[in-house]
């Protein structure tokens, strides 16, 4: 069964830490990005998320969002868990990524869209 909890790694070296999920399947944590588009510090920033019935399914569905602390934007991860058949956890996702623009005619060019896998570090 695959655990959401601990701390993963993607394939551009950004690291997330999921704590502790409750009984409704919420979680809380931190992510901390390895890419960004802007030229200001990089901080560590809090995530929300929540599981599919955690208890009930073995490669369970989940989603998160993260509110970036250096920028003005804010990335919505969709996701499922798998195991492998040596117990190897990987985390694929899908993510939309959705910053501030001035103006409502600039909305073209507000959101990206990408994916992301992450393997368990610990």
């Amino acid at each position: 069964q695959c655990d959401l909890q601990g701390l993963w790694r993607n394939e551009l070296g950004s690291n997330m830490t999921i704590l502790a999920m409750n009984t409704a399947g919420t979680f809380s944590g931190s992510y901390h990005t390895a890419v960004a588009a802007t030229k200001k510090q990089i901080l560590v920033s809090p995530l929300q998320g929540v599981q599919q019935h955690p208890s009930t399914k073995r490669h369970p569905t989940f989603s998160f969002t993260v509110q970036w602390q250096f920028s003005d934007s804010t990335t919505a991860f969709v996701g499922q868990c798998f195991v492998d058949h040596h117990g190897k956890e990987t985390l694929e996702t899908m993510w939309l990524l959705r910053e501030e623009v001035l103006s409502h005619k600039d909305t073209w060019k507000a959101t990206r869209v990408g994916t992301s896998t992450f393997t368990r570090i610990k």
